[in-house]
């Protein structure tokens, strides 16, 4: 079956210069590098913009740069492990946690760079493509778009389109990246969807496990010490929870994407955790079901996920307040208990609401800080004698 890729592929680098021409003439984006850029001036920023001829050298010069900027001043650090795990000359379907709607992706892409890596593929929601030049700037950047919002016969052909993409991606060698459900988990309490599952396989014409298998799907686990958006994130909570019909608009996006990019993250750690294929051998060993193959395989990335979080101080202390207990004093001091107390004040005095609830939105920012560790409990138990 034929697939008509051009409404959702990423652009190709005999596209990228006149592209990036058009995004120079935007007085938006253009705004947008002047801020990110300060010294630079307008006219430099354009020329340097209309030398790239591809988009690698438009990630590693133009991207790369903001991204460890960033990590200077955002972040406590970023560390990539795993790395022994995967074949570098090989592709990978990476399937990850989804905490920040921007740096999920670039981070990690800034990381492959630093070790002469080609970066990523990136899927991306379309409800994130407030206007054409947003477009313009994110397919440039290797990402193909998701389609979002759509009738059941027109979710039906996307999936078929953006299963056949995926897979003709990954045979002409070049990894992807995909968060592991649509949206966020907004409590952090990541479960893989499985109807994510079931477009990968819509393309294969092998049995389910064949075509997940040629895939070489490789969960990523990502941990951020601090969320930037744990307030907004609990102010929708509050919202979804008053009124069932609450949507956010792009505006709200919009502020999403700018306070996780600009807001504080402490410590970052990207855990590769390797191939699941030869799980998913013994999985069509196991049973010949393809509902409880499914649903094997979606538990099988989560429990590599919650496996190899990291676990940070403000997890420890999350949870023994959530808990009420005292599972992990010894991990932490009481000054860092009580920097964490005061940091829970400070988000929460952030959220301007109708009826606000404190009580309610200082339960879901402690739930979002508690369930990683909550999750790595459930699989590794005796983590809570032994530490990290």
């Amino acid at each position: 079956m034929e697939f008509d890729f051009e409404e959702i592929r990423c652009y190709q680098n005999e596209e990228i210069h006149q592209v990036l021409e058009r995004l120079s003439n935007e007085k938006q984006f253009m705004k947008v590098l002047s801020t990110i850029y300060p010294l630079l001036p307008k006219d430099v920023i354009k020329q340097r913009i209309m030398s790239y001829k591809t988009s690698y050298a438009f990630q590693k010069e133009m991207v790369y740069p903001f991204l460890q900027y960033l990590e200077a001043n955002k972040t406590k650090g970023i560390t990539l492990n795993g790395l022994e795990k995967i074949d570098i000359s090989k592709s990978y379907l990476y399937i990850s946690n989804h905490r920040d709607i921007i740096l999920d992706s670039a981070f990690l892409c800034g990381k492959f760079i630093e070790k002469n890596m080609d970066t990523v593929q990136i899927a991306i929601g379309d409800n994130l493509l407030i206007s054409p030049w947003i477009e313009d700037l994110v397919r440039v950047n290797k990402s193909f778009i998701v389609k979002r919002g759509l009738g059941a016969r027109q979710i039906l052909e996307s999936s078929k389109r953006l299963s056949a993409y995926i897979a003709m991606t990954l045979e002409e060698n070049q990894s992807i990246w995909i968060a592991q459900r649509e949206g966020r988990a907004k409590d952090s309490n990541d479960r893989t969807q499985e109807s994510l599952l079931k477009m990968f396989n819509m393309y294969g014409s092998g049995s389910f496990i064949e075509n997940l298998t040629k895939l070489n799907i490789c969960p990523l686990s990502i941990s951020y010490e601090y969320d930037p958006c744990d307030y907004l994130k609990a102010w929708e909570m509050q919202l979804r929870r008053d009124n069932s019909c609450f949507k956010k608009n792009a505006q709200d996006d919009l502020l999403n994407m700018e306070t996780g990019v600009m807001g504080y993250k402490g410590k970052v750690v990207y855990e590769i955790t390797g191939s699941i294929n030869n799980e998913l051998k013994k999985i069509a060993e196991e049973t010949s079901s393809r509902n409880e193959q499914i649903t094997l395989v979606t538990e099988l990335i989560d429990r590599r996920i919650h496996m190899n979080y990291n676990i940070f101080n403000v997890n420890k202390i999350a949870f023994d307040i959530l808990k009420a207990g005292n599972n992990f004093t010894s991990d932490y001091t009481d000054i860092e208990k009580n920097e964490f107390e005061k940091y829970l004040v400070l988000q929460i005095s952030k959220i301007d609401i109708e009826n606000k609830d404190i009580s309610f939105l200082r339960m879901k920012i402690l739930e979002m800080y508690a369930n990683p560790l909550i999750n790595k409990l459930s699989i590794y138990p005796t983590f809570l004698e032994e530490g990290e």
